[in-house]
């Protein structure tokens, strides 16, 4: 688990541009999709969701009701071995499907 917290820290602190974990942590906490923030979002955009996700069950569901845009949300299931966080063990089927959605958005 240490070296997963670890990779967490250092993706978290890199992403939000924060120079310490306790920084970065502020600005996560900061961070949702509430008051405004995903309502901004005016492009089509794509939330994936993993059926069995461990870190973030429901959040992509949140994301989604939020954003007032063109939206998809696409789920991966356990029954396709896509059900875990990031689809681990999926990836062909994950980002097939996640370029099919590409090519037909972008082609619209």
């Amino acid at each position: 688990m240490a070296a997963t917290a670890k990779w967490s820290f250092i993706r978290g602190m890199y992403a939000f541009g924060a120079p310490t974990p306790q920084a970065y942590l502020k600005a996560a906490l900061a961070y949702n999709p509430k008051d405004g923030i995903a309502e901004k979002v005016r492009c089509p955009t794509l939330v994936c969701e993993a059926e069995d996700d461990l870190f973030f069950e429901g959040q992509p569901q949140t994301l989604y009701d939020h954003l007032i845009g063109p939206k998809t949300l696409m789920t991966f299931t356990s029954a396709e071995g896509a059900g875990s966080h990031c689809r681990v063990g999926a990836g062909r089927l994950a980002f097939g499907r996640i370029v099919d959605w590409l090519d037909d958005t972008l082609k619209a």
